[in-house]
């Protein structure tokens, strides 16, 4: 008993020290070292203020700013309730929504209500066709990112509401789109908040609506 005992501890023990202690360590180490930006958050700083991470979406809802896809983490975007609606492409709910409540948490928008209120909000033909991302909930619900058609078709409305030449936003975009990875892996996209904070830098605006 005791000869089979005294291994099986000192193997247990062995094992706890090098895969919870000295491996998380090492990797932790080597992570601050190569890519400390990654390994703390990829937290984005203004003025000595953490105004959020490029890994997780905020939501924006001011005319001044481009919007990110919609949410279903909790009242949306929140980073302590991630996740997607869980429904399946033909669900009657995804599709056209439900409403039947005074309350926020009666009512759900479906891909219908989100397209109209997309369109109205950018001025959009009712019949035009919209990019996938503009009508649809990420599977986390914290997508930091919209494809470079979504931040297109927003771009007339920012535009117009700080007052600049809609050329220039659309350059802003231009600027701000990040490729595929490897230049193979997803799609080209842009960072919402990267979008967004380059905007209050080069075209602020004194008064927000």
């Amino acid at each position: 008993m005791r000869t089979q005992l005294r291994p099986a501890l000192v193997s247990v023990l062995a094992w706890t020290i090098l895969l919870g202690f000295v491996f998380p360590g090492l990797v932790t180490l080597v992570a601050n070292i190569l890519f400390p930006f990654q390994a703390h958050g990829s937290l984005i700083v203004r003025n000595g203020r953490v105004v959020g991470s490029e890994l997780i979406g905020q939501s924006f809802t001011l005319p001044i700013y481009f919007h990110p896809r919609p949410s279903a983490a909790g009242n949306g975007y929140d980073p302590t309730s991630s996740g997607g609606t869980n429904l399946a492409p033909t669900t009657d709910k995804l599709i056209n929504g439900v409403h039947h409540g005074p309350k926020a948490t009666d009512n759900f928008d479906g891909m219908k209500d989100l397209a109209t209120a997309y369109r109205q909000e950018n001025n959009l033909p009712s019949t035009m066709p919209l990019p996938t991302d503009a009508v649809t909930r990420s599977g986390s619900g914290l997508d930091p990112d919209i494809s470079v058609e979504n931040a297109l078709l927003q771009a007339d409305r920012v535009a117009k509401a700080r007052g600049v030449e809609v050329s220039r936003v659309r350059r802003l975009i231009h600027d701000y789109t990040q490729p595929r990875q490897f230049g193979i892996l997803g799609e080209p996209r842009v960072n919402v908040l990267r979008l967004n904070l380059a905007l209050d830098r080069l075209y602020p605006v004194t008064k927000r609506q």
